[in-house]
């Protein structure tokens, strides 16, 4: 029994840390370092307005270099896109949901899919062992 008690005492603990790294407020991923903008004054007006509503609700909770840096298909953004919408205190309409993804879809294949190198410097082999080694 007492066993049994200090093992829930233990568990219970960890709770606020299992919390914060599931927030993703303290992890720093290989996207997070690289570029935080692009360079929309060539995209059509529409876009460039969803781009700004993007910056203004994605900054809450991760960098945007996050996104900007990140890959993903079509169907993979918007699972994404609806996944963040749900998060608490996201802010995001249904509305603006589908701004932000036309803005990231977009960008996906007029950005990153015909240049995939030129967005984000890969990581050193030691960069990637330091951050695993944080994490």
């Amino acid at each position: 029994m007492q066993k049994l008690l200090c093992t829930i005492i233990a568990g219970s603990l960890c709770i606020p840390f299992i919390l914060a790294a599931q927030s993703g407020s303290n992890v720093v991923l290989p996207q997070d370092k690289g570029p935080d903008k692009v360079d929309v004054s060539a995209y059509p007006a529409d876009l460039q307005k969803n781009y700004k509503l993007f910056v203004g609700k994605c900054a809450k909770c991760h960098t945007i270099a996050r996104p900007i840096n990140t890959v993903m298909s079509r169907e993979e953004w918007s699972r994404y896109v609806k996944r963040m919408m749900h998060k608490p205190n996201s802010g995001i309409s249904d509305a603006q949901g589908k701004e932000i993804f036309e803005f990231l879809a977009y960008d996906q294949a007029n950005r990153k899919d015909k240049d995939p190198k030129s967005f984000f410097k890969a990581l050193s082999d030691e960069e990637i062992e330091k951050l695993k080694a944080q994490h």
